[in-house]
């Protein structure tokens, strides 16, 4: 076989890719037993830990990361949820060219690369996101004269540091060089993603989610010693001055068993009440606010908007039932991956069994845009009538709908529930018409009817009249009623305040006015009906 070299320019050493280079050992600098920097996290020691990887000693800060994701439910889910959205996405394969060599290369490196299994290699990939870069061997197995990624494993982020001289490069720690060793080529696929400018190590989201962390833990703490406290109410036993020491006890003993037995048994002449603390809840509600405002923070850093899972669609100000990650977040680091992986694992895979060559498959993740399938047929339905000519199997495609059997019974169109109009009948004499609706309505009847019927119109009804009038000089005065109500909703930054307030402002609504109209309404209303019950015929 040819030299080999890889996108750096570096010789490929046959005999290391054989070997199992970073596996984990029981004695040696690479444990899986770790350390817990979380416990007695203060900010003194969270500022020094981030210090100290900047200088290149990354341990602690890694530790910490790998803890977070372990304690912090929201960081976990969040985090998880924008790995899971790249690790899922459809993984293809695209030939270099047309020509048959490159399509053979793409082939190959279906067959060893799009397995089952595949996702949960991208997953291991994107612990980068997290912690500012990720190392996986690739395990190779050469036995049937082919190279083939046999496993690729995740190795942890403890057993590598990063050069002193440039801050990017991924070294392997070694017993004998503490400094860190050079990774073989082929053998490690190193994934550094450009969350943002600078070092990989002040990249990783996890430092930005450091500090939240540590808050959200000292207010975790907080609340938790509140609701010890005021969880339950205090209990005040009270006694006569005539009580002997010996009942005293009994009271005490009973005053502090009733916590938890929820009774106690104390003689006539001495009393146990309740106090409750006013105000508990308000004080609660502050521990509560600045959890969430952290955890807001962080969907920030890590999806890039505020939303989460336990976000509330049709909350006050209109907030949006909350996406998963944002688009150009997922499409940047499907990117980023797809490049990592052409690079250190595609490439490897044509290079060990087909040599080397200027143009490589390319994997891609690929993301499908959502079509608005209500907005297409609400084009279709304006466009068919006006002419333009929209093929039926392109039109099931978009739609999912397959095709009809010649057998198959139809879907049509269902009848109308309404009659089509009946044509319109000739214009009789108005004289006449005038004469037939003056003879239906009695003479004593009221003259405005009179004097509709006479008119050829239709008779009113006076129940709707009645009604349109009503709402007409109701409406400013639900207005006025309703307008703090309005102010209040508008201004309001949660429900509670808005139960709250409309609390207080039903003590302060006065409809007096509203019910005076009512009244009168419904007076009317009344006589209306006598006077057409009274000169029925």
């Amino acid at each position: 076989m040819a030299n080999l070299y890889d996108h750096r320019g570096n010789p490929v050493d046959l005999k290391a890719l054989r070997t199992e280079i970073a596996a984990p050992s029981l004695a040696g600098i690479r444990q899986v037993i770790s350390n817990h920097p979380a416990q007695g996290l203060t900010p003194a020691r969270l500022a020094a830990l981030l210090r100290q990887a900047e200088n290149g000693y990354p341990l602690s800060y890694l530790e910490l990361a790998e803890e977070m994701e372990e304690k912090d439910l929201h960081y976990r889910s969040v985090l998880g949820t924008r790995k899971l959205a790249v690790s899922g996405l459809q993984a293809v394969v695209e030939a270099a060219t047309d020509n048959a060599e490159d399509v053979r290369a793409a082939e190959l490196v279906r067959d060893m690369l799009l397995q089952e299994g595949f996702e949960d290699v991208l997953m291991d990939v994107l612990d980068a996101i997290g912690k500012g870069f990720s190392v996986n061997e690739i395990l190779w197995d050469a036995s049937e004269s082919e190279w083939r990624p046999r496993e690729i494993v995740w190795r942890d982020p403890r057993w590598f540091v990063l050069s002193q001289v440039d801050g990017r490069t991924v070294l392997l720690l070694d017993e004998k060089n503490l400094n860190g060793l050079p990774l073989p080529p082929y053998k490690f696929i190193v994934h550094t993603p450009k969350v943002k400018s600078g070092l990989p190590l002040r990249g990783g989201i996890a430092r930005a989610a450091a500090w939240a962390y540590l808050f959200k833990n000292f207010g975790l703490k907080d609340w938790v010693a509140f609701a010890e406290v005021y969880g339950q109410p205090v209990r005040v036993g009270k006694y006569g001055p005539s009580a002997l020491p010996e009942d005293i006890d009994v009271l005490k003993e009973a005053v502090a068993s009733i916590g938890s037995d929820a009774g106690a048994v104390i003689p006539d002449s001495m009393l146990i009440e309740f106090v409750d603390h006013v105000g508990k809840a308000a004080s609660a509600q502050v521990y509560e606010r600045l959890l969430d405002y952290l955890d807001k923070q962080v969907s920030k850093a890590v999806l890039g908007h505020s939303g989460s899972a336990d976000s509330t669609p049709g909350k006050l100000g209109g907030e949006d039932e909350a996406k998963d990650v944002r688009r150009d977040l997922l499409t940047a680091d499907a990117k980023q991956l797809c490049a990592a992986l052409n690079r250190q694992l595609v490439r490897p895979v044509v290079d060990l069994n087909m040599g080397p060559r200027k143009l490589y498959p390319r994997l891609r993740l690929q993301m499908e845009e959502a079509e608005d399938l209500t907005a297409l047929a609400g084009n279709l339905e304006k466009l068919v009538p006006m002419g333009v000519k929209v093929g039926a199997s392109w039109t099931r495609d978009k739609f999912g709908i397959p095709d009809p059997d010649p057998q198959e019974e139809l879907l049509s169109a269902p009848a109308s529930l309404f009659p089509p109009p009946a044509e319109p009948s000739p214009p009789e004499d108005p004289d006449a018409a005038a004469a037939a609706n003056a003879r239906r309505i009695d003479r004593t009847a009221c003259p405005h009817c009179r004097a509709a019927a006479a008119a050829g119109t239709a008779e009113p009804d006076v129940a709707d009249a009645y009604a349109g009038r009503a709402g007409e000089e109701a409406l400013p005065l639900m207005d006025d009623l309703l307008e703090p109500v309005r102010a209040l909703v508008a201004n309001a930054a949660t429900l509670e305040e808005v139960r709250d307030g409309l609390l207080s402002l039903y003590r302060g609504m006065d409809p007096a006015k509203l019910s005076e109209l009512m009244a009168l309404a419904l007076s009317a209303a009344e006589l209306s009906g006598r006077f057409e019950v009274g000169n029925a015929k």
